[in-house]
């Protein structure tokens, strides 16, 4: 085996997030595209005598960009990797092992959520010795290395055997091919009521687990029905495939419509849930109920301490800006700390690194704890199932205690995909500049009290974040905001999210789409969506 150093072009245009670098599959299989940003990676991180975790979601593409991965490691001094058989690992799986085994970082293949396949989407992403997506500054310098790199190394050797639990070597770096599984379930069964939750299903308990061809089966499987007894055939799309079955591998009612179907019908079983891509995402159902992600956040918190590993309490809580203040009036009730922040899960991995914070979550269907450094769709399905088979009551009980409670935060998200990204900055900047003059206004019947574009000051490392999504705020307490995503590949998607609050016992049974509708009207009217994106109505609503 030799190495060898490939002169490549530096490749412009190829900047990656906290959420890794994404592009449309051929373009990472193009001539040197994908070797370009590993070679990067290694550069900022650096890989002598280092030792890395490396796993996808199994889309297309995953298996061969492994082997790739792995001999650039070897040739570049790399000690050891740990790789999931098959490559495959979850990305809450991937952060354990980082933390379990202590490595230097791990690098993590998957596109998310988005849909795989020859013609569809893939994605690399690296994350810290924490298990934590890469912060700015670290994504930024490898930017900029892709932009100057002119070769990259490679060891000539035959493909690594992935299919085998083992250690083999890979000219002098260690290669331990390991179970994708079994330390994920380990800690799961360390944080929940196993013996609760089995015997809640012994007791008649039915319920539904859709992993969408994606990466979450087998650990559903392992975990559901092999160690917590479900029927067989609970996991639903349990087995990862390279385009998730033609499957948009994202859990929510648009994507997720026959899980939905199910939970709606008149044999509904008693929950359902579905997961994502690679495993971070998760939707929870209940007989006849949907869960919004903002109040499974809220229902979490405030329950979390029937699940043995958070008996002690909470240090705090954290949520994303756009997700609602349902789990704010939570935290206030319990007397912790909570905190609202940017979207992406590296502000919350200082806040649970400073012991800040023990829950967060995202209203784009993300909810974790400070058991990883990233969030986690199965973890959240788990600590759902230990709060029913300790308190005994259905979904719908859960929420309706809940919200005659703590109030209920109506809340809606619309999609507006694919948009043109002229078009989109155009309307954002137009937004922008009324700001100032928006405060006493009224629109639709309601009245705005302020509105800003959202900034953050870290309160662990003092960092400054601006321009994170604009936010109109009403006197009645309901609130608009929009930002645009950059996780698709085509265009722009505008996020509209929509909120209002209404204090029990009245008022707390509306179709959210009916409660909010002056509030969306509102929206449309101040954004100018029709002017600016010829649409009337949203791709998505969650």
């Amino acid at each position: 085996m030799t190495i060898t150093t490939v002169t490549t072009q530096p490749i412009a245009g190829q900047k990656p997030g906290t959420s890794g670098l994404r592009k449309k599959t051929a373009v990472f299989m193009g001539p040197h595209y994908l070797e370009n940003f590993v070679q990067a990676i290694f550069d900022v991180v650096g890989a002598e005598g280092k030792c890395f975790v490396l796993g996808g979601d199994g889309r297309y593409f995953n298996d061969r960009a492994a082997q790739v991965i792995l001999r650039m490691a070897a040739a570049n001094g790399a000690a050891r990797v740990i790789v999931g058989k098959g490559a495959i690992l979850s990305t809450p799986a991937a952060s354990h092992l980082i933390r379990l085994n202590q490595t230097d970082g791990g690098i993590i293949m998957s596109a998310s959520h988005n849909p795989g396949g020859p013609d569809e989407d893939f994605g690399v992403k690296f994350n810290m010795p924490n298990g934590g997506p890469a912060p700015e500054g670290v994504t930024e310098a490898m930017y900029q290395r892709t932009t100057t790199l002119t070769e990259y190394r490679m060891l000539e050797a035959q493909d690594v055997d992935l299919s085998v639990v083992g250690r083999t070597h890979l000219a002098g770096m260690v290669v331990d091919v390991v179970d994708p599984v079994a330390d994920y379930a380990a800690l799961m069964e360390s944080l929940f009521d196993f013996a609760a939750i089995r015997a809640m299903f012994v007791g008649g308990f039915r319920m539904r687990m859709d992993s969408m061809c994606a990466v979450t089966g087998p650990y559903a499987v392992e975990i559901l029905e092999r160690r917590l007894g479900a029927a067989a055939g609970t996991c639903v799309n349990a087995v990862p495939l390279p385009d998730f079955g033609g499957l948009h591998p994202d859990p929510n009612p648009t994507w997720a419509k026959g899980l939905m179907d199910e939970m709606f019908s008149a044999d509904a079983p008693d929950f359902g849930a579905a997961s994502d891509g690679d495993g971070d995402r998760n939707m929870v159902v209940g007989r006849g109920i949907y869960v919004s992600p903002s109040d499974s956040l809220a229902v979490l918190a405030a329950n979390a301490h029937l699940a043995p590993g958070y008996r002690v309490g909470l240090k705090g809580v954290a949520r994303s800006m756009p997700t609602s203040a349902a789990v704010d009036r939570v935290a206030e009730a319990l007397g912790i700390a909570s905190y609202e922040t940017p979207t992406g899960w590296k502000f919350f991995g200082n806040l649970l690194d400073a012991g800040r914070a023990t829950i967060c979550g995202e209203e784009s269907f993300g909810t974790g704890s400070d058991h990883v450094r990233e969030k986690d769709g199965l973890w959240a399905v788990l600590l759902w199932l230990n709060i029913l088979a300790v308190r005994r009551e259905s979904v719908a009980a859960v929420l309706s205690g809940h919200w005659g409670r703590f109030g209920r935060n109506y809340y809606s998200r619309h999609d507006f995909e694919a948009i043109a990204t002229d078009k989109a900055d155009a309307m954002m900047a137009a937004l922008r500049a009324s700001l100032p003059d928006l405060a006493g206004k009224v629109v639709e019947g309601l009245t705005i009290a302020g509105a800003d574009d959202f900034a953050y000051t870290d309160p662990v490392d003092g960092s400054v974040s601006q321009a994170q999504g604009v936010r109109i705020l009403f006197q009645d307490g309901s609130r608009i905001v929009l930002r645009l995503s950059g996780t698709g590949t085509e265009g722009a998607t505008l996020r509209l999210y929509l909120e209002r609050y209404a204090a029990g016992p009245m008022g707390l049974d509306l179709d959210p789409q009916e409660a909010l509708a002056g509030v969306i009207r509102a929206a449309h009217a101040l954004a100018g969506i029709e002017r600016f994106a010829g649409r009337t109505a949203p791709d998505v609503v969650t």
